[in-house]
């Protein structure tokens, strides 16, 4: 029998509500709606509430909020109010609209977050209708003749939708339609009824399946927003896009002026561990024979090349196979590229380990990080197994991958599944969305290729296998793309330019107003600006062709035509033992910068306990690195002088590189059982490079920090903050602590703390379209398993109204603001009324012997 569970120490008493988990399939799950099972007869004496007037940014007389109330058809008080002109229905279970066009006075209509499959044809009566969102439910047709009755229609979101067309009578709006947001949906083409809509000034079209976009939309639509990412295009490309309208009107400026070239450019990324084998079947590949590599001259950092063949351009990203430099990995891997994954076969064993380490770590990483991408396993070192071995490791390779594959998708399917039985699904349908997207994707790994790299034969059937692939435009859609001659002219002078100049070949590295200069004494670029040069260097920055950071102001004149000194940086920055580099900088470099061993006493100290490097301290690491390397006169432009900083800061902080120290752990003193403890899980797991540009991030908003390899303590007005990763299989998840506050005003602070770190997590989950996000309050009794899952987290600092809470294993009482963000009210505890309420679709809170019943009278129909 169930009963009031008294709190067993001051410090943790509890306030009632049952919370349950939609991860899991527990009784009692979902928040305590007992008056929202009420809300589906809407009560005359709510009604008001409900009823808002002259409120918000558009004038609306009364306009109504129905969210998140579970309705599965409209409330007839509503239908019968045809004085409403602004009716806000997002997030219920409705699938139906019977009887909407009774509202005949409605300006808006928020429809998104529903289960609607069938468009409702009503909505063609609201004639006066200027503001209608239909996003995140299941359409796939829209009828004709329902456009047609909205000639007032101005903002119009179908986005998250299976639309793979529109109705031509859209094109009726066409003196009205200013925001149209079609993204994630199946467009091949764009409708013709959108290039119609001479008003539009704002079109989305995010994660369809467009090809080519019609220059008559650029040139006649009055567009001053457009988003197109995720798509497979091919004219104009993604690299130009992404520069967005200016650069796309550009685009086809330039298009109308002269003939459109093809260009057939693969970006390849060799990825795999130390030692496999990489660098040599890349050189082997561009050099058109067998080049042997030695230990010495295994590449360090990331090494660039390109390679021609059958009119295909492939350009060569070799990545370094050491651990420590895959946190620079982020800064270049990108979409829509052929990932050759080199496995060494001699070390490779048939066991869950070995995989994990030389194929696991490397799938799962892509699988986050471009969950699109196309990936080709080759096996390296063969010629040490013999040929039964290879057959079986491939063998097996290729079955854990598909394992993994399918591992995946049961589990995104599972969390699917849970979010959509939880009772209080509407809370959650963010996350849920985020899930179908990432449901969409499919990393496509092809067959394994095993190769001798001693075999000049084995590297042109690779190189066969290679062009057959990128080939196939089922595998590679946006292969090849259409550019404007002069795209390539200016390319070509740029490589000209370094070819010829033996000191720039050196560092790469040349000033904007002076490359333009110089590509402007060419014939045949007399006529190019500035500001198509800047479009085209865009370009090339986006293919991997050059480094050019405009966005930091303090390299947006600085192009680096080649990466080498980026490399050089890295390669001694980025790497495990620089205590000990620190520890043994010469004297005569520290009297050269006017430093003194105490100063570097003091860099170590720093770098130990906060993962802090001074400008003084870097410039004595680089200082002998980049003078032998011959590199000597852009030292002080690149590390700067000892009285201003030079370009390396603002790479490192563009970059977001996290240098790793020891541990911090006594600086925090320990947990305590009070401590406000939140866990943000991912899944499949904590992406490597994640946490430590997490910290990077948060170490900018808060000066005093000490960060270590999976820890950073932070403070904030003297209240301190435990971030710490846990990175298990299947149990991935980074904490946050922080101390209780003694007092009720201190709520505000800390959980405004909270939730800056969880605001930075979300906008770093946008870089990894194939991670998902759960925030969870473990329950605050000790030994209790259960916890309390958080609803969809918008910009506000407090997720939820409710004041108390209770486990539903447990049955502990909590006040919510020691759970969930949310500043405390002037109340008592003792205060509170203990009631035991049951609903009719399961939940309860626990209170005293007094019980109420209320049933649901509205059905699913």
């Amino acid at each position: 029998m169930l009963q009031d569970t008294p709190p067993h120490s001051a410090t943790e008493r509890g306030r009632a509500f049952l919370q349950g988990d939609p991860f899991s399939h527990r009784d009692g799950r979902g928040l305590d709606c007992s008056s929202r099972a009420k809300c589906q007869q809407v009560p005359l004496n709510l009604w008001n509430s409900w009823t808002k007037k002259n409120q918000g940014q558009e004038d609306y007389r009364n306009e109504v909020t129905l969210s998140r109330l579970r309705l599965r058809v409209v409330p007839p008080e509503v239908l019968q109010n045809n004085g409403i002109e602004s009716l806000n229905l997002d997030r219920n279970k409705l699938k139906q609209l019977p009887g909407i066009a009774k509202l005949c006075n409605l300006r808006k209509l928020v429809l998104s977050k529903n289960d609607i499959i069938d468009f409702p044809e009503e909505i063609r009566s609201l004639v006066h209708l200027e503001k209608l969102e239909l996003n995140q439910n299941q359409i796939r047709v829209i009828p004709e003749g329902v456009f047609s009755c909205l000639p007032k229609l101005r903002h119009l979101r179908l986005n998250n939708n299976r639309l793979d067309r529109l109705p031509k009578d859209l094109a009726v709006c066409c003196s009205s339609l200013q925001y149209l947001n079609l993204s994630n949906n199946l467009f091949l083409a764009i409708p013709l009824a959108v290039l119609e809509l001479k008003c539009l000034q704002e079109l989305y079209l995010y994660n369809n399946k467009l090809r080519q976009l019609p220059m008559k939309m650029f040139k006649e639509l009055p567009l001053k927003m457009f988003k197109v990412s995720g798509n497979p295009l091919r004219e104009p490309p993604y690299e130009v896009c992404a520069g967005g309208l200016r650069q796309i009107t550009s685009y086809f400026d330039q298009l109308q002026n002269s003939r459109a070239e093809e260009d057939r450019r693969v970006k390849t990324m060799f990825l795999g561990m130390s030692l496999a084998g990489k660098s040599t079947i890349c050189k082997s590949l561009k050099q058109r024979q067998i080049v042997q590599m030695s230990e010495e001259e295994r590449t360090v950092g990331i090494e660039i090349s390109e390679f021609q063949i059958q009119g295909f351009t492939f350009l060569f990203w070799d990545f370094a196979g050491q651990l420590e430099y895959y946190m620079t990995h982020h800064m270049f891997i990108t979409p829509q590229a052929l990932v050759i994954l080199v496995i060494n076969f001699q070390q490779y064993q048939r066991s869950d380990d070995s995989f994990k380490e030389l194929v696991g770590f490397w799938i799962n990483n892509l699988f986050m990080r471009v969950p699109n991408s196309v990936v080709l396993p080759v096996g390296t070192h063969i010629d040490v197994c013999c040929e039964q071995e290879v057959k079986e490791k491939k063998e097996d390779i290729m079955s854990k991958i598909q394992d993994m594959l399918d591992e995946r998708k049961s589990t995104l399917a599972h969390l699917i599944a849970n979010l959509e039985d939880n009772e209080e699904s509407e809370f959650f349908v963010d996350q849920w969305n985020r899930l179908k997207e990432m449901e969409q994707c499919t990393l496509t790994v092809l067959d394994l290729v095993p190769v001798n790299c001693m075999d000049y034969e084995d590297i042109r059937t690779l190189e066969g296998t290679i062009l057959k692939h990128v080939k196939n435009e089922a595998v590679f859609p946006n292969v090849i793309q259409v550019l404007p001659p002069i795209y390539k002219q200016v390319e070509a002078a740029i490589v000209n330019i370094v070819q010829k100049n033996e000191e720039l070949a050196e560092h790469g590295m040349m000033d904007l107003s002076l490359l333009h200069r110089e590509l402007s004494c060419q014939f045949h670029l007399t006529h190019l600006d500035v500001e198509l040069l800047r479009d085209i260097l865009r370009y090339l920055h986006r293919i991997g062709l050059i480094v050019w950071y405009e966005e930091v102001k303090q390299l947006e004149s600085t192009v680096f035509l080649c990466p080498d000194i980026l490399i050089t940086i890295f390669k001694t920055l980025v790497r495990y033992g620089l205590t000990q580099q620190l520890e043994s900088i010469a004297v005569d470099i520290l009297i050269a910068e006017h430093a003194t061993i105490r100063d570097r006493a003091n860099w170590v100290w720093a770098f130990k306990s906060k993962a802090m490097l001074c400008q003084k301290a870097m410039r004595a690491l680089l200082k002998h690195q980049l003078y032998l390397d011959g590199m000597r006169d852009v030292f002080e432009e690149m590390v700067g002088s000892r009285s201003q900083k030079g370009k390396l800061f603002s790479l490192l902080e563009h970059f977001e590189i996290c240098l790793e120290s020891e541990e911090v752990s006594k600086m925090w003193g320990g947990d305590h059982k009070e401590d406000l403890h939140i866990r943000v899980y991912f899944s499949p797991e904590i992406p490597e490079g994640f946490f430590k540009r997490l910290m990077v991030k948060a170490c900018s908003f808060f000066s005093t920090h000490w960060v270590a390899k999976a820890i950073c303590l932070l403070i904030c007005s003297g209240k301190p903050l435990l971030i710490k990763a846990n990175n298990q299989k299947g149990y991935s998840y980074i904490e946050l602590r922080c101390r209780k506050p003694a007092e009720r005003a201190g709520f505000q602070l800390v959980w405004d703390f909270v939730m800056t770190i969880i605001s930075i997590s979300n906008k770093l989950l946008e870089e990894w379209p194939g991670l998902h996000l759960c925030v969870k309050t473990p329950c605050r009794t000790a030994g209790c398993p259960a916890e309390f899952v958080w609803p969809d987290v918008d910009d506000k600092s407090t997720v939820t109204k409710e004041e108390i809470k209770t486990c539903g294993t447990c049955a502990f009482r909590f006040e919510t603001e020691l759970l969930l963000p949310k500043v405390p009210s002037e109340r008592s505890l003792a205060q509170a009324p203990a009631q035991y309420y049951v609903t009719s679709y399961g939940n309860a809170t626990f209170g005293s012997s007094t019980v109420h019943v209320e049933s649901q009278n509205i059905l699913d129909k």
